[in-house]
């Protein structure tokens, strides 16, 4: 029987942006997508994966995503049968972020969800060379407005309550993947670089000309190497 893998999508985003995925590992797993747009705090969206999710399962997340899945492993560590975490970070909230997420829920109170969007979010989640790429910059666009500003703010408050996972990254004895783009400056590499130093049976990709959103900036990159870590 074909494994459960469950993805985990980031901020803004929904199952697009694991459509590649979705499509070329279905002949080895069965992937399902759990948006993270409900509760408002990091341990309330991991118990509502769970609530609903098979008895064992692949887990992979990107960003929030990832932020996420490693609740789920520290909750619920004998349910996960292997971690994937791309462009993630496991530090607890710095105060200048604390900061600037206040800021932005004000912002979008006052209805400037979509120039978020447009000049916060976009010229920081992509390579810049994908920054005129018309097919990918409208699909972050149509993502994020499809999740909405009311989610958002959710996403928001919930990433304001993460919890260092530092410590808890030590536990995992399950095949780990740790994947990020070499120029991902919201996550960048070497964040990835300590948490393979912390996890037993990790392996670390980065990716060449890849900010953020590897699995649809680097969308083939980013399927084979969870093909292989999910064929291990």
């Amino acid at each position: 029987m074909k494994e459960h893998l469950l993805l985990i999508p980031g901020t803004l985003c929904d199952e697009r942006l694991w459509s590649h995925q979705l499509k070329n590992l279905s002949h080895v797993a069965n992937p399902n997508v759990f948006i993270p747009n409900q509760g408002n705090s990091i341990e309330r969206m991991a118990q509502l994966l769970l609530k609903d999710a098979p008895e064992n399962f692949a887990l992979a997340g990107l960003s929030l995503g990832g932020i996420v899945a490693m609740e789920v492993a520290r909750q619920a560590p004998e349910r996960v049968t292997r971690l994937a975490f791309l462009n993630s970070n496991p530090y607890g909230p710095r105060p200048d972020q604390l900061t600037q997420w206040d800021e932005l829920i004000n912002m979008v109170k006052k209805g400037q969800f979509e120039d978020i969007v447009e000049h916060k979010l976009l010229p920081n989640l992509i390579h810049p060379s994908r920054q005129s790429d018309y097919p990918l910059t409208s699909t972050i666009r149509d993502m994020a407005n499809k999740i909405g500003p009311t989610a958002y703010i959710q996403q928001l408050q919930a990433v304001s309550t993460r919890q260092d996972a530092r410590e808890s990254l030590k536990a995992i004895k399950v095949p780990t993947l740790l994947l990020v783009g070499k120029e991902d400056k919201v996550c960048p590499p070497p964040l990835h670089e300590e948490m393979a130093a912390s996890i037993k049976h990790s392996h670390l990709i980065i990716l060449d000309n890849c900010a953020h959103l590897s699995s649809i900036e680097q969308p083939v990159a980013t399927t084979g190497a969870l093909y292989n870590w999910l064929t291990l």
